[in-house]
């Protein structure tokens, strides 16, 4: 991707924030198209294929959600059906909106293959599930990995078992993660997204779980080619990460900033800018007579000095003036011609 196309990908991360519903789904989508956002993205599973029943929720779940449920029982009241995604890439599509979902059991990459998404999002979670990642790499076309959790090598690992499977890692996009609920800045360690770029992949980028906007944006300045950040309707709303999420008023802003962001970015070219240039004559100084001069006189350092605007002769062509005789009678503040 050069300077000049570059676009940041946005993606909207909806999760279980629907809370279950496909009412909710479906303005959450409106909404995020609304923000300017390029993509929504759910997760998709059976929670029965996911978790087992002894498993324990995570402390951000606990905390967030309370009682005493285990990660199944909470997972049950999220899972959506098959219909209900139809529903919801039917919606994108009105919405004019890329629909994603990441898979988070063999079950679910079978029923996102129909829906011909443009990306297979892997969640950090599966990073380190050898089967997983083969079925993924055998159906997808472009992959986001995400590295929360990971170390060095177990990303290298992930990378060579998607690649033994024929997938051109060009076609992966690293992103830089941290899986707290929220994520506290002091953990944040954004610049270690840029040694993603370090694997080979084609892209790199990041996924956000902090409170507000300015590290995703922060991550655009730094060179991330995609963005994911949790997005909810009400963070006061019940559930798992309703309050890590951006609300719609931070999407809109989130997504503005870092379309300008990417304006102000520009080229690594140092040159003058249209906007600056009219500027050139008013900002510099051109050489001047710094009292009255008589025709044929020495021009010296004496009798010259340097004053705007910049629409006559340099400064820095003053030792190419000292030594040469006046044309003509010049007044003080007079631009010298040679």
């Amino acid at each position: 991707m050069t300077e000049a196309q570059r676009h940041t990908i946005i993606i909207a991360e909806i999760g279980v924030n629907h809370d279950g519903s496909v009412d909710t789904a479906c303005r959450m989508i409106r909404e995020a198209a609304e923000a300017g956002a390029d993509y929504v993205k759910f997760q998709t599973f059976r929670s029965e294929s996911l978790v087992c029943a002894s498993a324990s929720r995570a402390e951000y779940q606990q905390r967030n959600c309370g009682g005493e449920e285990s990660q199944l029982q909470m997972l049950r009241r999220y899972e959506l059906t098959a219909n209900d995604f139809s529903i919801l890439a039917d919606e994108c599509r009105r919405q004019g909106i890329g629909f994603l979902s990441s898979a988070f059991d063999m079950e679910s990459i079978a029923l996102l293959e129909s829906f011909g998404m443009d990306y297979w999002k892997i969640p950090s979670g599966e990073i380190t599930n050898l089967p997983y990642l083969r079925r993924i790499a055998r159906t997808a076309k472009k992959i986001i990995l995400s590295t929360g959790m990971s170390t060095t090598d177990e990303i290298r690992q992930a990378i060579r078992a998607i690649e033994k499977e024929g997938f051109d890692k060009k076609n992966i996009t690293l992103l830089h993660c941290n899986t707290q609920y929220p994520t506290p800045m002091e953990d944040v360690n954004l610049r270690a997204m840029l040694s993603l770029g370090e694997f080979g992949c084609g892209h790199i980028g990041y996924s956000d779980h902090t409170i507000g906007i300015a590290v995703p944006v922060a991550a655009v300045a730094l060179g991330g080619e995609m963005i994911e950040k949790h997005f909810t309707l009400d963070k006061n709303l019940p559930g798992p990460d309703h309050k890590a999420s951006a609300d719609p008023a931070e999407l809109r802003a989130m997504v503005k900033a870092i379309r300008e962001t990417e304006k102000a970015l520009g080229s690594s070219d140092k040159h003058p800018t249209e906007s600056e240039t009219p500027n050139r004559a008013v900002a510099r100084k051109s050489i001047v007579a710094s009292r009255a001069i008589s025709r044929g006189e020495l021009l010296t350092d004496d009798n010259l000095t340097a004053k705007r605007p910049g629409n006559g002769i340099s400064p820095m062509l003053w030792d190419s003036v000292i030594g040469t005789r006046a044309i003509r009678d010049f007044l003080p503040d007079e631009q010298i011609q040679l």
